[in-house]
């Protein structure tokens, strides 16, 4: 039978209700009919032999009458039994199908888009489940609402910016006012990279938080890595006056894409440089344990509010530093890529003006030395 065609959950509880009142009916009628005449005929004839009357005079008791008023008796005992079952069977059916139907109309509002809607648990410990899931499924809902609208707030404020700047140079070289220059040119391209980076990340996000993203996981140094994100980095610190050190005692190998991680830890060192003023520190520690490998990043910088620590992984946030450099969605990526390797990345801090620690957790290679 096709599920069009199948019977509502009401007609089948209502159905099975029936059908268990109906069995057990018909057996009754059936036993009572089976052994009726036995039963009443041995018990006949005892009373008859008690008064002396023999078998001949008990047979002239109306044994016919007897059993029509005991038919009579069952018909009516099973119809009214029938009656009772059934209503009792139809508000029972409907108390089972109220909050049924009150998780049916939460749903078609939540498809609506309402995303406030609550559905109130019932007393029955199943039901209330049903329900209870249904309200955190409209409460992820509704939080993904708020950050889908604050994304395409916080992308349309950072496409504007770019494009508002190379609209007054261009304005501004037709009108003559700006010169087209090399100056003007370069700050043009600059804006341009800028609107480049920001596309690029923006598409290794949405690879990263659909899955999508694809490894090519082999042996890594953890140590090699972060000496090479280092060197990769140290023109820059030493132009703002950094100083930037790195700290591993062994080799610690992890199963790992080298580009992934290079990225993740450039991205790190980045965002540690920019929040150190000079004469500032930033210091890099490879560490291995039994079962994983650990990389930190600590600067003597700004360091992060509570706010920060709780916000500075979602997407565009900038916190302390509102106006800094960046896409702001780095750290988004970063947690992203270690997340599809299997690890964690978390940041600590004591307060503003004490620095802040990110951390790199990964699990160790198999074919790592002493790895479990």
């Amino acid at each position: 039978m096709s599920a069009r065609h199948r019977p509502t959950l009401r007609a089948r509880l209502v159905g099975s209700y029936a059908l268990v009142i109906l069995i057990g009916a018909t057996t009754v009628v059936l036993a009572v009919r089976l052994l009726d005449p036995y039963l009443l005929g041995r018990d006949l004839g005892r009373q008859g032999r008690g008064l002396g009357l023999g078998r001949a005079g008990a047979n002239a008791i109306p044994h016919a009458t007897l059993v029509s008023a005991l038919n009579w008796s069952l018909l009516i005992g099973v119809g009214a039994a029938l009656c009772v079952a059934a209503l009792i069977a139809t508000l029972a059916v409907r108390h089972i199908l109220r909050p049924l139907d009150a998780v049916r109309a939460a749903a078609r509002r939540l498809a609506a888009g309402h995303f406030d809607e609550r559905v109130r648990p019932p007393s029955e410990p199943e039901l209330a489940a049903l329900a209870e899931d249904v309200n955190g499924l409209a409460a992820a809902l509704a939080a993904t609402e708020r950050r889908r609208t604050r994304l395409i707030g916080d992308l349309a404020h950072e496409l504007r910016t770019p494009v508002t700047t190379l609209r007054g140079m261009l304005e501004g070289a037709l009108d003559g006012v700006i010169a087209p220059d090399g100056p003007m040119l370069a700050s043009a391209l600059e804006e341009t990279g800028r609107l480049e980076r920001l596309s690029g990340d923006l598409a290794a996000l949405s690879r990263a938080e659909e899955g999508a993203l694809s490894l090519r996981r082999a042996p890594v140094d953890l140590t090699t890595l972060a000496d090479k994100a280092a060197r990769r980095l140290a023109p820059q610190f030493e132009d703002k006056g950094v100083s930037l050190h790195v700290h591993a005692a062994s080799a610690t190998v992890v199963d790992a894409d080298a580009e992934r991680l290079v990225q993740v830890v450039t991205n790190l060192l980045g965002n540690a440089l920019r929040a150190t003023p000079a004469e500032g520190v930033v210091e890099v520690a490879v560490r291995r344990a039994a079962t994983g490998a650990t990389l930190t990043v600590r600067d003597s910088g700004i360091g992060l509010t509570s706010e920060d620590l709780a916000h500075v992984f979602e997407r565009f946030w900038r916190g302390s530093n509102p106006g800094g450099p960046g896409t702001g969605i780095g750290l988004t990526i970063a947690r992203a890529i270690t997340e599809a390797h299997g690890g964690s990345l978390t940041a600590t801090s004591s307060g503003p003006g004490h620095g802040a620690c990110f951390s790199l957790e990964l699990p160790l290679s198999p074919r790592a030395p002493g790895a479990p």
